[in-house]
């Protein structure tokens, strides 16, 4: 099987809603969504992964702050590209949280690096 990263994407970390922002029955709802998600498919996810805060970047110029789309992250294994992408239909980041969509890509494995292909 291939390994897939799969990122949560949504508003910026600095934009998203916080825990006060949510009643707390929409996030118990969500969260016992996610965790039938995650119990679902606990045998394909090979790393749970979970939210991600605000963004540094690291450049030749140094380093700075940025803004971008990940709300989180979880590593999949699927036998295919399509197979991995169909694991998130109707997931609760986007039905029941406010995130946007999941973005899936495959990990591919590092060339010349001992067992890669």
């Amino acid at each position: 099987m291939k390994k897939f990263l799969a990122l949560f994407m949504g508003s910026a970390a600095e934009d998203r809603p916080g825990p006060g922002d949510m009643s707390q029955e929409r996030i118990a709802e969500g969260m016992a969504a996610w965790g039938g998600w995650m119990h679902r498919h606990a045998g394909v996810i090979v790393d749970t992964g979970g939210p991600v805060g605000t963004t540094k970047r690291t450049a030749m110029d140094g380093v700075s702050d940025i803004r971008n789309a990940v709300a989180g992250y979880v590593i999949v294994q699927a036998d295919s590209h399509e197979a991995a992408a169909k694991l998130f239909l109707n997931h609760p980041h986007f039905t029941i949280f406010p995130g946007e969509a999941v973005e899936i890509m495959e990990c591919l494995p590092i060339p010349g690096a001992p067992g890669a292909d």
